[in-house]
């Protein structure tokens, strides 16, 4: 046994597990938990939250843009909860601190010592990536927690083999019910370990069953996908020509890795690839290396979202904590550069992406023009009474409905104006849950063109336009709503041009 950049490696080649460090692992992984819960509710529901909830209340093994786990799961803590934003993003705020302690745990399954245990996880804590997925309900909360836990198994079981490959196959297999990008990781690991071993582990019976555990477990969503036509392939395609607030052009996916964790922590990673990749201590899990490169390629080909690398992070960090540790602890300067780096992307990533900044001042920032998703919780109650005003212009007897172009516009008028609600949509599942009944003629009709309307109605007007009140320019400020009523075409004919996925 001898030992090598801060770590324990056997004879064989291979890093010794040192002890867990746990409790330091478990104080940074609880003071990400404690702090996420603690600004739950500072703003407000994010457009998905609203869409989820409304979603989880039709329950099916699929939707048009998503399996199902996450609406089930949102539609679960609102009941529970009451409608608490903070029992709603309790879970997200536990998921987040389990990823910061499987980072430190990967890291020790590398052979890191305590040290470099907890700088793995102090890294992923001040990420970028981590507060913006895990401040509010989303799948991309749940899809980071599946990613870093199914490469925490593999490790494993790449070094071990045998039956932890079905715990790699039951992980996979619910996250698989909540988004289909574990199945590129998966498939990405197959090729890393076909190209750099260990081959041996695919001689085992185990990787198949644990695969075979895990298409069982994602059957039910595929079963429904297939019944419908396979949506998600369409909305992939519509995700890709820039359809989501959150698509990016194919060139800026490679830039943009620089940002995931912080651009003061790349070296940790990079170093961890790098190792992962050349390192002979490492060779055991160069399939990592090999399915970092793979899902890049995959992922620019087919127009994917920058984010959805984030989940092979941890790992990569893991990797590099400990060669940077032992250099940062030669030299003294060189420990208050690592530390300064840690502070201020902790600092950074906390004010840009967590709901500290007071609303009222949030467009004086430019906070929003990084954080898209945080503009996107912000002014759904002045929303909902701009809708119940126009609501107020229609006689009391005639039977009305609210439609609007988006899905989160329906969700906020499914949560907060009940008098009103269920909402139509054409977007996504709202689609599929159909249009208002034929006795319906008038229409609250929001982000619509009054060209558009006249189109169905006939008669149209402006009954007022979307004012968050804090001036913030997001995605429904001075958006239009309009009183429609007059319905000239049964509502069979106009769903079909509603219909939209993005």
């Amino acid at each position: 046994m001898i030992e090598s950049a801060g770590e324990i490696v056997v004879d064989s080649g291979r890093p010794a597990r040192e002890p867990a460090a746990w409790p330091w692992l478990g104080a940074v992984a609880g003071a990400v938990t404690v702090l996420l819960i603690a600004v739950a509710d500072r703003y407000g529901y994010h457009r998905d939250e609203l869409y989820f909830i409304r979603a989880g209340s039709e329950p099916a093994f699929g939707y048009a843009d998503q399996p199902p786990l996450t609406p089930l799961l949102a539609h679960a803590l609102h009941t529970l909860f009451d409608g608490s934003l903070v029992g709603l993003r309790f879970p997200s705020a536990v998921m987040a601190g389990l990823v910061v302690l499987l980072s430190g745990l990967l890291a020790r399954e590398l052979g890191a010592g305590r040290g470099a245990q907890v700088l793995a996880a102090g890294c992923m804590a001040v990420s970028a990536v981590l507060p913006v997925v895990s401040h509010m309900l989303s799948t991309t909360t749940v899809d980071l927690l599946v990613w870093t836990a199914i490469s925490w198994l593999v490790v494993r079981a790449l070094r071990d083999g045998g039956p932890v490959w079905l715990a790699v196959g039951a992980v996979a297999g619910v996250g698989l019910e909540n988004k289909m990008l574990p199945a590129f990781l998966l498939a990405a690991l197959l090729v890393g370990v076909v190209v750099a071993g260990p081959r041996t582990a695919l001689r085992s019976v185990w990787p198949w069953v644990g695969g075979l555990l895990a298409l069982l477990l994602w059957m039910p969503n595929l079963v429904w996908q297939a019944a419908n036509g396979f949506p998600q392939l369409e909305l992939s395609a519509a995700i890709a020509a820039g359809s989501s607030g959150t698509s990016e052009p194919w060139y800026v996916f490679l830039p943009f890795q620089l940002l995931l964790v912080s651009p003061l922590l790349v070296p940790v990673w990079a170093v961890g690839w790098w190792r992962l990749a050349r390192d002979p201590a490492l060779r055991t899990w160069r399939a990592f290396a090999v399915a970092y490169v793979v899902l890049v390629v995959v992922f620019i080909a087919t127009g994917g979202k920058p984010y959805y690398l984030a989940g092979l992070y941890p790992v990569l960090l893991a990797a590099g904590a400990a060669p940077v540790l032992a250099w940062a602890r030669s030299r003294n300067w060189r420990s208050v550069v690592l530390g300064t780096a840690l502070v201020l992307s902790a600092a950074t990533s906390s004010i840009l992406m967590l709901p500290l900044v007071p609303v009222e001042r949030l467009a004086e920032t430019p906070i929003v023009d990084i954080n898209y998703d945080a503009g996107e919780t912000v002014g759904w109650p002045e929303f909902a009474a701009t809708v119940a005003a126009a609501r107020s212009t229609v006689p009391a007897a005639d039977h009305v409905a609210v439609l609007t172009r988006n899905y989160g516009e329906a969700g906020a008028v499914d949560r907060y104006l009940p008098a009103l609600a269920p909402a139509y949509s054409g977007h996504n599942a709202y689609w599929d849950w159909g249009p208002p009944p034929d006795d319906v003629t008038s229409v609250i009709a929001v982000a619509f063109t009054q060209e558009q309307l006249r189109s169905w109605f006939s008669r149209v007007e402006l009954a007022g336009r979307i004012d968050n009140g804090v001036g913030l320019e997001n995605d429904e400020q001075g958006t239009p709503v309009w009183v429609a009523s007059g319905r000239l075409v049964p509502w069979h004919q106009i769903w079909p041009q509603l219909r939209s996925l993005g």
